[in-house]
């Protein structure tokens, strides 16, 4: 089953897709479930637990706060960051919550329960919901998934959750995806928007696609305005003002010389704003959310069809890079809980690479031979967040990956797209080394740098 383009790239806030904008998404579906059974009136109390890494990392990644926003109707595509962060004052202060903007009930961050030690079955990312009248009947009790890219299941949904389309165009394999382009005579993109025009006009498909990333080069704007420290006890100051105000100077009329600095500065802005808790695009993460607008700047800035038609361009690449995300949604995973940060960072450059492969004018072989490379030099990269932040090596990481997907795209085009390993085989590899992965490494902050660089307090 093919996933849809606008399902891997939302709009959302820091600093976690899947610490944070799914437990607020989980949250919300609680109470749309409480409305839909005329129950909100009747809420006296709600009991929230986490398991798993929700449990491990979930203070550092904000996932306390996500749910109580949620509980109170904020959704994290249209939540405003700065009264997100004073609707959570208030909630400390008063140590109550609005449930669904009806019933006011007891409950703070320190009332949620942790559970690190305990994985539910289904995923890592688990959480549990109850409902309860002032009776102590309970109302509803639900258990929820965060799996990954915002994504949002519970224990009755199937794996994975789309909005379906013309079975014409869909395709769950790299195999199937380069058959339906040899078909129709169409390029990756191409396919792409054919699965998209079933449901939606081309004129929606254009206007969301440039809104996505109208949002990436906004966020990445705000992060070259932004200075001091990043929130959580790392103390981590950001750097993209300093370097966009050095760059400036250096490079005024935007040489290819420095093409390579400015996309490592892209990245950095990103990332530090989703430290930060700003609004993001998961792409497909939000842990790798700088990638995809870095790689998307070099190709609307650095190559001859982004130059010529950056609209175009921006439309091309997105579509391209979302049907090799949907690859990897459907047959392996994009959570860093569940497969490492392979998963996030390695799919993130994947898809990249695709993208900017088919902007350079690569056939569909190519394309499919550069997300590749950037994922065969992926494998086995782990999630060790020190302190249990979304801030190192995450930021960094996603600047180096960046290079690593111009690199892998740039290599494909240099080959007539023949190559030993394919897309398919790299994919199982990285879904079946993040099963062996040791559960240390899996955005637990229990092992790796996490615990070789010494902090004074994990936000757990």
């Amino acid at each position: 089953m093919t996933v849809s383009v606008f399902d891997l790239f939302s709009v959302g806030i820091g600093p976690s897709s899947s610490h944070t904008v799914g437990p607020m998404r989980a949250a919300g579906r609680f109470v749309d479930e409480l409305r839909g059974r005329d129950a909100l009136p009747e809420v006296a109390a709600v009991r929230v637990l986490l398991y798993g890494s929700l449990a491990a990392t979930g203070a550092g990644h904000g996932t306390q706060p996500a749910i109580l926003l949620g509980l109170e109707g904020y959704a994290p595509e249209s939540v405003d960051p700065d009264a997100m962060h004073q609707r959570v004052a208030v909630m400390r202060e008063t140590g109550r919550v609005l449930v669904g903007g009806v019933a006011e009930v007891p409950l703070t961050r320190e009332d949620i329960e942790k559970h690190p030690l305990t994985v539910l079955p289904r995923h890592p990312n688990g959480m549990r919901l109850i409902a309860t009248a002032a009776d102590g009947s309970t109302l509803l009790d639900e258990t929820y998934y965060s799996v990954g890219g915002g994504f949002v299941v519970t224990e009755s949904d199937p794996v994975l959750v789309t909005a379906g389309g013309d079975a014409k165009w869909a395709f769950g394999s790299a195999a199937e995806l380069l058959l339906l382009t040899e078909q129709h005579g169409l390029s990756v993109s191409g396919v792409m928007l054919e699965h998209e025009l079933t449901l939606r006009t081309v004129d929606e498909v254009q206007a969301r696609l440039l809104h996505i990333r109208d949002v990436m080069v906004a966020c990445q704007l705000r992060g070259i305005t932004q200075e001091g420290l990043l929130p959580g006890g790392l103390e981590v100051r950001r750097r993209a003002r300093d370097w966009f105000r050095r760059l400036d100077a250096e490079d005024p009329d935007r040489s290819s010389e420095f093409a390579e600095d400015w996309v490592n500065l892209v990245a950095l802005a990103v990332n530090e704003e989703n430290a930060a808790g700003g609004r993001i695009v998961t792409a497909p993460t939000n842990g790798a959310a700088g990638i995809i607008p870095a790689v998307l700047h070099y190709a609307v800035h650095y190559t001859r069809a982004g130059k010529e038609s950056p609209d175009d361009t921006a439309v091309r690449f997105l579509l391209a890079a979302g049907a090799i995300g949907s690859l990897y949604k459907e047959r392996a995973s994009i959570s860093g809980a569940e497969v490492g940060c392979q998963g996030e960072v390695g799919s993130a450059a994947s898809m990249a690479a695709g993208g900017l492969a088919e902007i350079l004018g690569g056939t569909p072989a190519q394309v499919e031979n550069s997300a590749e490379i950037a994922m065969e030099h992926s494998l086995g990269l782990t999630c060790d967040p020190i302190g249990g932040l979304v801030q190192i090596p995450c930021i960094e990481r996603n600047a180096i990956s960046a290079g690593k997907a111009i690199n892998a795209a740039r290599m494909a085009l240099r080959g007539d797209g023949t190559h030993r390993v394919s897309l398919d085989q790299v994919i199982a590899t990285m879904r079946a080394t993040g099963l062996d992965m040791s559960d240390k490494y899996k955005e637990t902050a229990t092992g790796g740098l996490a615990t070789n660089v010494p902090v004074s307090l994990v936000e757990c």
